[in-house]
Order: C-alpha cells, then structure tokens, then sequence
C-alpha cells in the first residue's frame, strides 16, 4: 500500500504544471547547446580567388632596387635572313632565278660570286637575250638527248636540276665543284670551268670571257612548264 501512494505521488509532481514547465526548460536548453555545437563544428568557408592573392602578394612579394648610377646593358641581336627556295626562283623567272636554281639544286651557297659565274657561264652559250633557247641554258648534254648539248628538256627547273647533276657526276668536273663549294674567288671558279671538258673550245682558256654585268631577263613562262 505504501508502494503504491509512493508512486502514484512521484505521478503527481511529474504532471503538475510546474513539473511540465521543469521539463520543457531542460529540452530547449539541450537543443540550444546542440545547435551550437554544430555551428561550432562546421568548417568555414573557403575564401576567395582574390583573398588568397592578397594574401600571396602580401607575404611573396619582392623588390628590386636599382642604383642611380647602375649603366643599362647593350643588347645585341642577331640578324636573320632567308634563302630562296625552287618556287620562289621559279615564280621569279629570269635568267639570275635560274643561275640560283642551279646552285640550289647542286648543294651551294648561293652567293653573288657564285650566281655572277653561272650567269656569265649561261651567257657564253647561248648569250643573254636568249638564255633559255631549248630550256638549256648551259648547252648541258646531261640528260637533254642531245649530243654536243644541243638536247632540250622539258622545262628550265628541269634543265637546272641537270645542270646540277652534271657538275656532281663527271669527274672532269670536280674542280669545278670544289671552287663552287669553297666560295672561291670568281676568276678560280672561272679558271676551272675553262679548263674542264664542258666545252670543246674551253672559251679560248677564258679569251672568250665576258665580265660586263649580265642584264636581268625573264623567260617565257611556258619556259618553266
């Protein structure tokens, strides 16, 4: 029976209002504390870009003091030029673009010795005006079909790249390729062809030899092909 009152009394103070306000107290506090201690616990947020590029150039960034007297350096630049390749040469068209064709095909340096050679070469045989007669400048028998080099070929390009391949492949003459390659002088270069069998005359040993400058003068364009 005692039991009994003991727990029936312990229902009352649970129920009376008093009891209920204690209770509901103790619930708001715990959830207040929760909801701090998740705000507690979330990370921050992530700055931004340009936050963390203040924070870069506040702490990286350097300086460099020049003096008064310090003498700025002279830079030296290098100078730069291009070569002529065979369709420049051949879109050019004249007679100093084939002298250069020839040149390039035969691997040499392209320079104003060498072209003035060729050029005066070219106009020993078939003479200025008409230096692309049967698109055979140098009266070249290599590959032309015709003995004496009075053969023809298809077209000047053609007509250099043979004129090249002549010059490499008879051994009468490699002195001519040797002072092409060298960059000799123009009266060595000049003495070797003379002295070599391209022509049966061997230009008189050069008493047929002009030294005038060789006129600039186009070829037909049919004559490129």
């Amino acid at each position: 029976m005692r039991t009994f009152t003991r727990i029936r009394s312990v229902l009352r103070r649970s129920l009376h209002p008093r009891g209920a306000r204690g209770v509901i107290a103790q619930t708001a506090t715990v959830a207040a504390l929760a909801v701090v201690a998740t705000v507690a616990l979330t990370p921050p947020p992530m700055p931004s870009e340009a936050a963390i590029l203040s924070l870069y150039y506040a702490d990286d960034t350097q300086e460099l003091t020049v003096a008064s007297t310090a003498t700025p350096a002279t830079v030296t630049r290098e100078n730069y030029s291009a070569t002529a390749g065979v369709e420049t040469l051949v879109a050019g068209g004249t007679n100093h673009d084939w002298a250069k064709l020839v040149l390039l095909d035969g691997g040499w340096e392209m320079s104003e010795t060498n072209v003035t050679v060729v050029l005066r070469w070219m106009r020993q045989e078939n003479g200025p005006d008409d230096w692309f007669n049967r698109n055979n400048p140098l009266n070249n028998g290599w590959g032309s079909g015709g003995g004496a080099g009075l053969g023809s070929y298809p077209n000047l390009q053609v007509a250099a790249e043979n004129a090249a391949a002549a010059l490499h492949g008879n051994p009468g003459y490699g002195s001519i390729v040797a002072a092409l390659s060298s960059g000799a002088e123009a009266s060595v270069i000049e003495s070797a062809i003379w002295a070599s069998p391209w022509a049966t005359s061997h230009y008189a040993n050069g008493a047929h030899w002009h030294y005038t400058d060789v006129p600039v003068v186009s070829a037909p364009a049919s004559a490129w092909g």
